[in-house]
């Protein structure tokens, strides 16, 4: 105990040289704790990196993967503008818009712009053009026209870039064969040299000539003279040699480039003398030693130095003969004067007091005996009212000869000019007919008669034109090139020489119209511009163009006869007679209902026309093959009392009469030449005819 207490007072001996003072206690109420992390610089390459790191790790994600690939695939690809990671053969790049540029040595740099989109993996192909081709062309022959491609560019020899590709050289040089190959520029600045051989276009051609001296003309240009040598193109060459007081000697040579040749000798023969021959009058007939030469005035090359005999004659002249020596080079006229030989002729004409005219020079009244010269003259005899009457007529001296001649009044020899049948455009045939007054219609007491069949007189006192047959297929396709009648029962309707069907009354009003305006004949119907083209919208009855048989007129040429009404085309009775026409027959039975059993006509269809037998009119398939539209609008039924003159129908209406039976039809009803039908559509069993007024002026 008493060592502790000594060594505690050591101590505290020693701490009582400076005395301890309390302090007063304050408390920390402002000091700020000491964070337990402390900044350092060695930090900030750990944030760099991992800023770096989340910055790249976002791009890899949001990245899209691009291939781009150029050809050749040798080329270096660099990004110009945007920003992209190359990865191999391939970029990360997000989407947008970046510039690139693609090089190649010998290519042309290619810089272009891409758009990224939102697909994960995109591919851009580029190809890299070429660089020109150093092509050097070389001739054997300077300055020659050198083209590429047609494109002149300049004289051999010569150097020039090309772009790569096949090109095709052509060389030109005049006298030389044109040169053409084919050259394939590599490009990529390589050079390349052509070298081209141009060959002759000639060949030596020797000429001489007895005598020489012989002026040569090559293709009409002057070469020189002979003897000489000459270079003549290759081709067809004209050769002429010709000297003063001879003949010009001319032939034609084909000259092939480098073969040579000469020309044997050419004797030159004297030129001939030249005369000139005239007479009164002019155009006599010429001929010298015998040989005809021509009509005066004449001027003619001759045999030199030799004596010619020229002869003069003309027909209603007396011949004249002379001679005459040519020389070379020298001309000569001889003139001769013909002597008329005259005949006399007797002129007997009615009117008496009619008046002759010669070429057109009167002579008098008719009726005498007149002197004309004896060769073929224009005789013209007139008289105010007739119709001059003008031939040809030649006399003959020693022979008994007259003119007799009756002149016509005008309207006679209008009535002169009416032809019974005319031939129209495409073949069309049609026969005049004067009509009459006839019955229309059947009686009710008539077996198949329907109610439309009315009883009515009928006055038609215009005579008019009739198609002879049915139009054609082959006549309508002349106005209608698209037009097809089609088919029935499996077998064809549109043979030329079959009767057109499916066509509506409009579409052969037009072609009636189109028919006159072929033989410049007025148009009978009146038409305007419409929605679906051409329409009709009226007629004109002063008009003796082409159209449709009035519903009467056809009545007219189908039913009537000198001993009444025909009831059937055959007669009266049934059943029709072997080659009435061609109706619905055995041979259609397992086709239509109601035909023939005891006829049979061969045809299940429509047959050409004219085929069956004509009608009183010499008209043919007024009944059967195909029925027939006609003019008029069609009426049903009515009240008709009184004589109807020259009837066309209903002013309008929706539907127009067809008339006639067809190849469809085997019924009482339809064969009956009284039978009317109607329609507004094309059928296969409908065709038309035909017809025109006689013009008026010829029957007034």
């Amino acid at each position: 105990m008493s060592s502790d207490s000594e060594g505690y007072n050591e101590f505290d001996q020693s701490e009582t040289d400076e005395l301890i003072s309390p302090i007063e206690f304050e408390p920390n109420f402002n000091r700020v704790r000491s964070p337990f992390y402390r900044f350092s610089w060695t930090h900030i390459p750990i944030a760099a990196f991992v800023l770096i790191s989340g910055l790249a790790g976002w791009f890899v994600i949001t990245a899209k993967s691009i291939l781009i690939e150029p050809v050749p695939i040798t080329s270096q690809v660099s990004v110009r503008s945007g920003f992209g990671v190359k990865l191999g053969s391939r970029y990360l790049m997000r989407t947008g818009g970046y510039a690139i540029e693609i090089s190649n040595p010998g290519y042309k740099n290619y810089r272009s712009d891409i758009t990224v989109g939102n697909s994960p993996s995109q591919v851009f192909k580029f190809e890299l053009a070429k660089l020109p081709g150093d092509i050097s062309i070389n001739t054997n022959v300077l300055d020659s026209r050198v083209m590429v491609d047609g494109v002149d560019v300049g004289l051999s020899p010569l150097r020039l870039d090309l772009e790569a590709g096949l090109r095709i050289i052509t060389v030109e040089k005049e006298r030389y064969q044109t040169r053409e190959l084919e050259l394939n520029v590599e490009g990529l600045r390589n050079k390349q040299v052509v070298n081209i051989k141009l060959e002759e276009d000639w060949a030596n051609v020797h000429i001489d000539s007895q005598p020489q001296g012989a002026e040569i003309l090559v293709d009409g240009v002057v070469r020189g003279v002979t003897p000489l040598a000459l270079e003549l193109l290759q081709g067809d060459r004209a050769v002429m040699v010709k000297l003063d007081g001879f003949k010009a000697w001319e032939d034609k040579f084909r000259i092939k480039a480098g073969v040579n040749f000469s020309v044997p000798p050419i004797a030159l023969e004297k030129s001939d003398g030249r005369i000139f021959v005239q007479s009164d009058p002019p155009g006599a007939s010429i001929t010298v030693n015998s040989s005809f030469a021509g009509l005066t005035p004449l001027e003619l090359s001759l045999e030199p130095e030799k004596v010619h005999r020229v002869t003069f004659f003309k027909n209603g002249y007396e011949s004249s003969i002379q001679t005459v020596r040519t020389e070379p080079n020298q001309s000569v006229e001889i003139f001769a004067t013909l002597s008329p030989i005259m005949s006399k002729v007797l002129i007997l004409a009615e009117p008496a007091d009619a008046e002759v005219y010669v070429d057109n020079t009167y002579r008098g009244q008719a009726n005498k005996e007149i002197e004309l010269m004896a060769a073929t003259q224009e005789i013209e005899i007139r008289k105010k009212g007739f119709i001059p009457y003008k031939s040809e007529f030649t006399s003959r001296p020693g022979l008994n000869q007259e003119i007799r001649v009756t002149l016509l009044s005008e309207r006679e020899a209008k009535l002169a000019l009416i032809q019974p049948e005319i031939t129209g455009f495409s073949g069309v045939g049609l026969k005049l007919l004067y009509p009459s007054q006839f019955t229309m219609g059947a009686s009710r007491r008539e077996a198949g008669r329907r109610p439309n069949e009315i009883l009515r007189e009928v006055d038609l006192n215009r005579p008019f034109y009739i198609g002879v047959k049915e139009i054609t297929n082959a006549q309508f396709k002349a106005f209608n090139p698209e037009h097809s009648s089609g088919t029935a029962n499996g077998m064809s309707l549109s043979n030329q020489l079959q009767p057109v069907v499916r066509v509506t009354w409009e579409q052969a009003a037009l072609y009636c119209n189109w028919l006159s305006d072929q033989d410049n004949l007025p148009q009978f119907y009146l038409t305007e511009l419409g929605e679906e083209g051409e329409e009709v919208v009226g007629f004109d009855l002063n008009s003796h163009g082409y159209r449709l048989p009035s519903e009467a007129e056809w009545a007219f040429s189908a039913r009537t006869t000198k001993s009444g009404l025909l009831k059937y085309s055959w007669g009266a009775d049934l059943p029709p007679l072997p080659q009435s026409g061609n109706f619905a027959d055995i041979s259609v039975q397992n086709f239509l209902g109601d035909i023939l059993f005891n006829y049979n006509d061969s045809y299940i269809h429509t047959s050409p026309v004219g085929t069956f037998s004509s009608n009183q009119y010499g008209l043919y398939d007024l009944a059967g093959n195909a029925a027939e539209w006609v003019h008029d609008f069609y009426g049903a039924s009515g009240s008709i009392t009184g004589v109807e003159k020259n009837p066309f129908g209903p002013d309008n209406g929706q539907y127009h009469t067809i008339r006639g039976s067809s190849w469809a039809h085997g019924a009482i009803t339809e064969l009956r030449l009284s039978f009317r039908d109607f329609g507004d559509e094309p059928r296969d069993d409908v065709g038309f005819r035909i017809a025109r007024f006689l013009e008026e002026d010829l029957i007034q």
